[in-house]
């Protein structure tokens, strides 16, 4: 067994390249082998999301506070709310992050498929962020 108390783990902002707006990501969980577990907390200010991205054995999205999108290809964004939770398949394209005029925090869950986690896309255009929900 393993403690990692409050604030071991430093924040750091999100990649640029993975993600568009201000991003924060708190690292939660890169358990060693056997495990494939690796999860983080994300703070997205408004507006913020990230880029287009896949995740080879899926990914797991709880949402803690705020109000937030979730997309896919070739469909318009979905509203999430806090304590909603989104299961994205093995492979599918996707991205999230805050609603324009609010900001969201949530815990990502994904495992490592030979330490490989996450194919980064290209940003998502202000017209896919933008298109309105279902």
């Amino acid at each position: 067994m393993e403690l990692f108390p409050t604030g071991s783990r430093p924040s750091k902002r999100g990649d640029p390249d993975w993600f568009l707006g201000q991003v924060w990501l708190e690292p939660i969980l890169a358990a060693p082998a056997p495990s494939r577990n690796r999860s983080v907390r994300v703070t997205f200010e408004p507006g913020a999301r990230t880029a287009w991205h896949s995740h080879p054995l899926g990914q797991t999205v709880y949402v803690i506070s705020g109000a937030g999108l979730i997309g896919r290809r070739d469909a318009p964004p979905q509203v999430l709310g806090a304590g909603d939770t989104v299961w994205i398949a093995p492979g599918q394209e996707h991205w999230h992050g805050a609603a324009p005029g609010s900001g969201l925090q949530q815990i990502a869950i994904q495992e490592a498929e030979s330490g490989f986690v996450t194919t980064w896309m290209e940003h998502v255009p202000d017209e896919d962020y933008l298109a309105p929900p279902r």
